[in-house]
């Protein structure tokens, strides 16, 4: 996915004098930060604060990619959670006002002064209403949108560039994280979109009765204020508080990850920012707020990810490749199969011996996600963003469900809610899918037919074949192959031999003339050793199979 420059800059005014100016203000601050003489986990970070929210969104990316960075610095890039410096309260005032086109106090009876907390792109207020109802209010910063589409403007601009000059892997993903940005740039700066997904998500927690979410007050929600109710709770991330209200923490998390599972495989939308800040429990529920980034999976992907997790828990090798083969955008190269589904047993190997309970989702997840990557396999943007959300979630759930792993409670999940009914429905969809892929395929290959019966009457078709795979095959199909050639020589000679015999063509040895001679001689020594040579190989294959 790319997008394109005109579209940003009629939307955004981007021009050559703001992009100029945007630059000499990067430069101005990496100088400041002497990046130049070296880089440090904690200097990157600070750098990319000062960079503003871009970039801190690009930190935040980047620290759940450790193959493109060493693990020290993802783990200081984590604290760009942490909050922003707050902006003034006047300014909260002034944006309300540009926003609804009159007083605040005309709509609301109290703002808090003191932020809830304040983010790299918006900032948090508890208020209540004139109508009476206890809400917080989501303030975008003004102007960030204009600076994010430039900051992401001249990122995109500077990786086409550096990919003209380099075919390092490295390059190919950091456009992608450009590409992931821009996605979430266009949501994420849209509080529309926030609270049509809240409007969505209570209509989905509304089947559980553990699990809720905050109500958008659409009416007075805009691209850069979002009203939602305020909730009272405790943070997912306080056990200890939680544990003296009273709740059972493992029942906490395996509801959590059930819901989760719920969220990705059965409605296909899901919270894609699970952290311990975006959940809260109340009243018995667990409610997840902040919306601002979410994913959906449509059916097809749905069953494959269904399909590919039952997979894991079964140890099926097969399922799994046939899974991450069915989820890429494409095939990879096909001189590169063999290795690919090598080194998928592999992956396997290592983790399908491993207990469930014992087994490391951000690792397994990680190390299938390089591999596609290694192997050229493009998988859809949404399938990175369902591991980051699961790798989030386990590690929120350390403390509550120790013993029990998140795959075990997605699979049962799966099996539980996968009835006949529902069974027959998915493998229709599948076997819908599957033929409906193998009907193109035929017609593409009458196609090709067509295509290569045109340039054979033509006399233009060329072939050409590579054999891939073990080399003993070939061997002895050459072995096979320099027998019936010595054979034949062999009869040759026989032939000719006795041809000369019967001319009586002189000198003679023996009675036999010498040329006859030297040729049945050359015939027999050849006979014995392809004899031998028989016996040899035949002796050889035996050992072996015995080992």
């Amino acid at each position: 996915m790319s997008f394109l420059k005109t579209e940003k800059s009629e939307k955004f005014r981007i021009s050559r004098r703001h992009r100029l100016r945007r630059l000499r203000e990067i430069v101005h601050i990496l100088r400041e930060h002497k990046i130049f003489n070296g880089l440090t986990p904690v200097k990157l970070r600070l750098v990319l604060e000062a960079l503003g929210p871009t970039y801190v969104k690009v930190g935040q990316i980047l620290s759940m990619r450790s193959e493109m960075l060493p693990q020290e610095f993802c783990d200081e890039l984590v604290k760009l959670r942490a909050n922003a410096n707050p902006i003034s309260y006047e300014t909260i005032l002034s944006v309300l006002e540009q926003e609804y086109k009159k007083k605040p106090e005309e709509i609301f009876l109290s703002i808090d002064p003191t932020p809830l907390g304040s983010a790299s792109l918006a900032q948090v207020h508890r208020a209540r209403l004139v109508t009476g109802e206890l809400v917080a209010v989501k303030v975008q910063r003004p102007g960030v949108r204009e600076i994010m589409a430039e900051d992401i403007d001249i990122m995109r601009s500077a990786s086409s560039i550096a990919s003209k000059f380099a075919s390092n892997s490295q390059i190919v993903d950091f456009e992608s994280v450009v590409d992931e940005l821009w996605e979430t740039f266009q949501s994420e700066t849209d509080f529309s979109v926030e609270a049509n997904g809240l409007k969505e998500f209570r209509k989905f927690t509304a089947g559980y009765r553990y699990a809720d979410c905050p109500k958008p007050y659409m009416h007075l929600c805009t691209p850069h204020v979002l009203v939602m109710d305020y909730i009272e709770g405790i943070s997912i991330s306080k056990p200890e508080q939680l544990t003296a209200a009273g709740y059972d923490l493992e029942e906490i998390g395996i509801k959590l990850v059930d819901n989760y599972a719920s969220q990705i495989l059965d409605a296909g939308f899901f919270h894609a920012d699970p952290h311990p800040g975006n959940i809260i429990v109340r009243d018995g529920q667990i409610v997840l707020i902040d919306l601002g980034m979410t994913g959906r999976l449509d059916t097809r992907m749905r069953t494959i990810l269904s399909d590919m997790i039952f997979s894991v828990a079964k140890r099926d090798s097969q399922g799994l490749e046939s899974g991450l083969l069915r989820l890429s955008e494409n095939k990879g190269r096909e001189t590169e199969r063999a290795e690919l589904l090598s080194d998928l047993d592999d992956i396997i190997e290592q983790y399908g011996t491993v207990d469930l309970s014992d087994l490391d989702l951000a690792d397994f997840l990680e190390t299938l996600l390089s591999l596609a990557r290694r192997h050229k396999l493009k998988l859809p943007g949404t399938v990175t963003t369902v591991g980051r959300a699961l790798v989030t979630l386990e590690g929120v759930l350390a403390a509550y469900i120790p013993s029990v792993n998140m795959i075990e409670i997605i699979s049962d999940h799966i099996a539980m809610n996968t009835g006949i009914k529902e069974t027959v429905k998915n493998e229709g969809t599948k076997l819908g899918t599957e033929s409906l892929g193998a009907l193109h395929g035929m017609l593409k290959a009458l196609t090709d037919a067509e295509i290569i019966t045109h340039q054979l009457s033509r006399g233009q078709l060329k072939a050409n074949i590579e054999l891939v795979g073990s080399q003993e095959p070939l061997r002895q199909l050459s072995n096979m192959v320099d027998r019936i050639t010595m054979a034949l020589i062999v009869v040759g000679l026989y032939v000719g031999s006795s041809i000369v015999y019967f001319a009586g063509i002189k000198p003679v040895i023996f009675g036999i003339p010498v040329i006859g001679f030297l040729g049945y001689a050359a015939a027999f020594v050849l006979s014995v050793w392809i004899v031998c040579d028989i016996f040899r190989q035949d002796s050889r294959l035996r050992r072996k199979s015995e080992k």
